[in-house]
């Protein structure tokens, strides 16, 4: 079940952090750098972010994937993608994208940056459309990539 996530809600917060701090420090390994900006969230930061949070809940009720948008105007820039280690390769991260296509379906253009060696994410995004914008060197030796998909 896909539901949006509070972030007034202390222990979803909490939930959050502790699926980032399972989930990203796998991108940090396939693109060869440790300090991504979710790996340095705390609470607070999480909880502050102004982003819109969708949750991926299991049947036992743990949320195993989330998912984070920026909605402006008529663009929706996907902020965070994460899914529990345990649980990779089962359709969790689609069934987001999923739902954040249908929720903004006003939008006319989604962005969403990873890791150009990110190549499981990357593969993802094009799966559902996103097209190669440009890539740009974050630190030494880093590339991100950002990808759009234009909605006629």
């Amino acid at each position: 079940m896909i539901k949006e996530l509070s972030l007034e809600d202390r222990d979803t917060v909490q939930q959050i952090w502790s699926l980032q701090h399972m989930a990203y420090p796998l991108e940090a390994e396939l693109i060869g750098f440790s300090e991504i900006p979710p790996l340095l969230d705390t609470f607070e930061t999480i909880r502050a972010s102004g982003e819109t949070f969708f949750g991926y809940i299991n049947e036992e009720g743990d949320l195993i994937g989330a998912i984070a948008v920026e909605p402006e105007q008529d663009q929706v820039t996907i902020s965070r993608m994460m899914v529990h280690p345990g649980h990779f390769r089962k359709g969790i991260a689609g069934s987001l994208i999923r739902h954040v296509l249908e929720c903004y379906q006003e939008a006319r253009m989604f962005t969403v940056s990873t890791g150009t060696r990110n190549t499981p994410a990357v593969t993802l995004y094009e799966k559902f459309g996103f097209v190669r914008d440009h890539a740009f060197e974050v630190a030494p030796g880093v590339e991100l990539t950002e990808f759009h998909l234009h909605i006629q």
